[in-house]
């Protein structure tokens, strides 16, 4: 079923760190949430990416959440949780609680398929066909604005399918597009891994470390996560191996892990300016030494070696030809920027990436990319969320000068 063509000003794709900071800062600016603001997310509930972490995650384990803007008022702070429950319960309901509050009225589980450029034309045909089905039904569609739409030169079509299957259609002025990685975890091509009979599991898949009592489990990658699942399954399972396709470099130096992590975010910047596929932060940064890493390298349980060359039946062979039997390959091998359903406006560059200059498409102005490249950490994503905010209202603006004229 398809329903009937809506109107929003702005349209935010995810209900995240960043999509939330960007529609709690509109909102504040007097945009009306639900009508004038549109929130959509494709999970089923609240929390962002952090509902779908495993059971054993507890926050201080993994990367700071950063509190939301607006947050300190409900008296709600992350570093006050409590941190004896599953990180995904508390962010989960911290995010829930924020959301009513505000009144933010996010829609989910909706999924977002595409987000297209429509002509003045199409955009004042598809408005106008709102108007006439609001007009039919005042609670079918949100209140359309066809001189607004037929004023201005272009505008965002998002297309929108609901769980139930039911196909919706958004025209926007704007799209901020908060969609976060976790739909598109990143797993490399070695050769073999088809002919792996055990397990394969990436980040996404991992739920517990009983899951792999009494087995040998290979860990690959050398991120927070990788590390997290390492620690998690000693004393569980048979053995573990840890394998990285660099050396890992540990930071212990809090003073020196700053000025890598600027560093590495500037680096981030300068590929989303040229269009390249973004770098890994951690690669850039190194990794934080924290008093449960550090007794997990005192008792050689965090010793990485080089990536092994292949998979075969029942293992992987190393660089230097050992044979190491695995029931389970673990890939925590990072992620990268879920932008399918934006495939419409062709951005993607030669060099794979998508030029983005301080949080905006270049390819397409109407187009911002919250939490994107250097905005990607979580205390990132909130001040680039009041940015992004600001940027947007000057957009609106210009449009309803253009309407005015």
């Amino acid at each position: 079923m398809r329903t009937a063509a809506q109107q929003a000003r702005v349209v935010v794709i995810g209900a995240g760190q960043a999509g939330l900071s960007v529609a709690w800062h509109l909102q504040r600016a007097g945009l009306v949430a639900g009508d004038d603001v549109v929130v959509l997310d494709r999970a089923p509930g609240t929390g962002g990416a952090w509902q779908f972490r495993w059971d054993a995650l507890r926050l201080g384990l993994a990367h700071r959440v950063h509190d939301l803007p607006g947050m300190h008022e409900m008296g709600l702070r992350f570093d006050e949780a409590d941190r004896s429950r599953p990180a995904r319960d508390v962010v989960a309901e911290y995010y829930r609680r924020f959301e009513e509050h505000h009144d933010l009225r996010v829609r989910r589980p909706v999924a977002v398929t595409s987000v297209r450029r429509v002509s003045a034309a199409a955009a004042a045909a598809a408005a106008a066909a709102a108007d006439t089905a609001a007009a039919a039904d005042p609670d079918s569609a949100a209140p359309a604005d066809a001189d607004r739409a037929a004023a201005a030169t272009s505008r965002l079509v998002v297309e929108t399918r609901a769980e139930d299957g039911t196909v919706g259609t958004i025209v926007a002025e704007v799209v901020v597009n908060a969609s976060g990685t976790w739909g598109t975890p990143f797993v490399p091509w070695v050769p073999g891994r088809d002919a792996f009979r055990g397990r394969q599991l990436d980040t996404t898949g991992y739920r517990d470390a009983a899951d792999f009592a009494g087995e040998d489990v290979v860990v690959v990658g050398g991120g927070t996560s990788g590390i997290g699942f390492l620690l998690e399954l000693d004393g569980v399972a048979r053995s573990t191996r840890w394998f990285t396709r660099r050396p890992v470099v540990w930071s212990e130096d809090r003073a020196l892990a700053l000025g890598a992590a600027v560093a590495a975010v500037e680096d981030q910047d300068r590929a989303a300016r040229a269009g390249r596929v973004l770098p890994s932060i951690v690669s850039g940064t190194g990794l934080p030494v924290s008093r449960r890493i550090r007794a997990g390298l005192d008792r050689g349980l965090l010793r990485a070696e080089p990536m092994f060359t292949r998979l075969d039946e029942d293992g992987v062979v190393t660089a230097d030809g050992e044979h190491v039997h695995a029931d389970a390959v673990l890939w925590a091998t990072g992620f990268r920027a879920d932008l399918r359903h934006l495939a419409p406006l062709h951005l993607r560059t030669e060099d794979g990436g998508v030029v983005v200059e301080d949080g905006r498409s270049t390819a397409e102005p109407r187009l911002f990319l919250a939490g994107y490249g250097p905005q990607a950490s979580t205390i990132g994503a909130n001040r680039a969320g009041r940015r992004t905010a600001r940027q947007v209202l000057a957009v609106l603006a210009e449009e309803d000068a253009v309407a005015s004229s």
